[in-house]
């Protein structure tokens, strides 16, 4: 898929994954205990709306672009942690930023918290760790996020949210990322997971979902968020499978997701989903 995420931050697939994002980190603030907060995939971190990349492709402009008019709100009160961390971010690093999960995440994190960031593309990594070498919570790791997986888990928190999200650039990935969600959370039963998809190929996806619900023993959510029709070629939407979810994220979700899809709708055959696994 090529998903260098300069190109897209900001579109329809990222206002669904951080906003959810961080309302699941919101959950996990509401308790004192410290938590963990470990990102496979972290890219760079923040990215600029104005800049080269995201102007060649624009889709920016249908993602986050359409989001500044207000929602009622109800559907207000569950975007308000990732409005009040755009804000933030926009405040310091000014009107065009767009923050991508390490930048959300420390936004939500308090003093006692900590997070764990794997970026394996080198200079990447570079460009992460310099934009987090002040802040005590955070590491960052040249490390591949699937081994991570394996070596990072359990944390020495009980508590604490894995966010799952390749670029999907290795063919066949769509069809093991299921599987390899299993393994993690068998390591880390008590542990929350977000695994971030996209919605392209339609066969390989319904294969993964099924796999996963078939063998998940633990609380499970299947989100989803078609704005276009899918033609097998380009992102028409994208989804999440959150193990271990807040008792109230379903509810959530569940009003969340038509508004999304009727301030972001591109047309075409176009869907939500928000089902109960495990």
């Amino acid at each position: 898929m090529n998903y260098r995420h300069a190109f897209h931050a900001g579109n329809v697939a990222d206002v669904l994954k951080h906003a959810l994002l961080a309302r699941m980190l919101a959950h996990l603030g509401r308790k004192d205990a410290p938590y963990r907060f470990v990102d496979t995939h972290a890219g760079i971190g923040l990215y600029d709306l104005a800049g080269d990349e995201a102007s060649r492709t624009g889709e920016w402009r249908e993602g986050i672009g359409r989001m500044e008019a207000p929602f009622d709100a109800e559907v207000e009160a569950v975007l308000s942690p990732f409005r009040t961390a755009l804000a933030r971010v926009r405040e310091r690093f000014g009107p065009d930023a767009y923050p991508g999960s390490p930048l959300l995440a420390l936004e939500a994190m308090r003093p006692g918290d900590r997070a764990v960031f794997c970026e394996l593309h080198e200079a990447d990594r570079q460009t992460l760790a310099a934009r987090l070498r002040r802040d005590r919570r955070a590491k960052v790791l040249g490390l591949d996020g699937w081994v991570g997986l394996g070596s990072l888990l359990p944390p020495p928190e009980r508590r604490g949210l894995v966010l799952v999200d390749p670029p999907y650039e290795v063919a066949g990935e769509l069809a093991v990322v299921g599987r390899r969600l299993l393994e993690a959370v068998r390591r880390w039963p008590t542990g929350m997971f977000a695994l971030w998809y996209p919605v392209k190929d339609e066969a390989t996806l319904a294969g993964m979902a099924a796999e996963v619900a078939a063998q998940l023993t633990r609380p499970g959510l299947r989100i989803e968020l078609t704005a276009a029709k899918p033609d097998g070629t380009g992102l028409a939407g994208s989804g999440l499978i959150v193990v271990n979810p807040p008792w109230t994220l379903e509810a959530e979700t569940r009003l969340l997701l038509p508004a999304l899809l009727a301030r972001l709708d591109r047309g075409g055959r176009t869907a939500t989903t928000c089902t109960a696994l495990g």
